[in-house]
């Protein structure tokens, strides 16, 4: 087995939901019989990172530093194989407004969308509409405005949000009401990304937001629910045209909106690295197909530890 370098924290506004993650990767790699080195990190250096002993590196870090690029030119100029996407990749699926885009010219539905000016008082595009980071997950700062009161309140709460932390970006989206729908792909024995189960997201009341997702014990997931029309197959067929035209690879979930009384599915977003806490989906999708944690987990590194070339390689020192 390999000896295994697992990293979570990072500076990001994320990192609760990070440590989480990171342990429960540890844990099952122990439980798959991997050697593992545990370190919770903040924003660290190439130096840093190169004195940390491991053969290959597991990034379990949500956010701009730690999914989005910044973490990824550094595993690379580490030389190390790792788990997850390639910093280009990692840089596009961070980028909501980037990824829409991306999935735009593929065809794939997805709703109008903006950056907000914080300079222009003017709503970007009508109301009810979705404000949120360009560059964060987890639902981290979401607002819902259904009315123009309600945009102008969380108009207030980002610019303040944006003094405290200059260069964030927020981004203005059509709201669409209706069933969340996520999708997680997963390598598989190949080394080609594979469909696991679709689950429904279903709040106890209001939206999927962060404590919905992390907090609360209420939220339902159903797994393959029944869909109307063809949208399981073009949820997944959406999904996996997206990842691959990213070049995402090992890991990700892509998150679809089912509108109400419809059968269109708008895509949200990309996740090139998430959650693996016992909220998670990710490991709820791929359970459901036979493969628990621990394999879950296993499978992961081997890819990685493949697409580096050095299959079979034993424990270092």
């Amino acid at each position: 087995m390999s000896h295994v370098l697992v990293l979570g924290g990072g500076p990001d506004r994320e990192r609760q939901v990070s440590v989480n993650s990171s342990q429960a990767i540890a844990d099952a790699l122990q439980r798959a019989g991997h050697a593992v080195r545990y370190e919770l990190i903040d924003r660290i250096t190439g130096a840093e990172l190169a004195r940390l002993p491991g053969e290959v590196v597991f990034p379990a870090l949500h956010g701009a530093f730690g999914e989005g690029g910044p973490l990824q030119d550094l595993m690379e100029r580490d030389g190390r194989p790792y788990v997850g996407s390639r910093p280009g990749p990692a840089r596009i699926a961070m980028d909501k407004v980037a990824s829409k885009l991306a999935a735009a010219a593929m065809g794939i539905p997805t709703a109008d969308a903006c950056v907000v000016n914080r300079n222009d008082a003017d709503v970007p595009i009508p109301v009810p509409l979705v404000m949120k980071p360009v560059h964060d997950g987890s639902s981290v700062g979401l607002h819902l405005c259904n009315d123009l009161e309600a945009y102008r309140r969380a108009r207030i709460e980002v610019d303040q949000d944006i003094d405290l932390h200059p260069g964030r970006a927020y981004m203005a989206e059509r709201m669409i009401s209706g069933r969340e729908l996520t999708q997680p792909l997963v390598v598989d024995e190949r080394g080609a990304l594979e469909a696991m189960s679709i689950i429904e997201i279903t709040p106890s009341e209001g939206a999927y937001d962060y404590d919905a997702k992390y907090i609360r014990n209420d939220t339902r997931y159903d797994i393959e629910p029944q869909l109307p029309g063809r949208v399981s197959l073009d949820v997944r067929e959406w999904s996996l045209a997206l990842a691959h035209g990213l070049g995402v690879r090992h890991v990700c979930r892509v998150d679809f909106l089912l509108e109400r009384g419809t059968d269109r599915a708008w895509l949200l977003e990309i996740n090139t690295m998430p959650g693996f806490t016992d909220h998670s989906l990710v490991p709820k999708a791929a359970a459901s197909r036979g493969v628990e944690m621990p394999a879950l987990c296993d499978r992961l590194v081997r890819a990685a530890l493949r697409d580096h070339g050095r299959v079979g390689a034993m424990v270092g020192g």
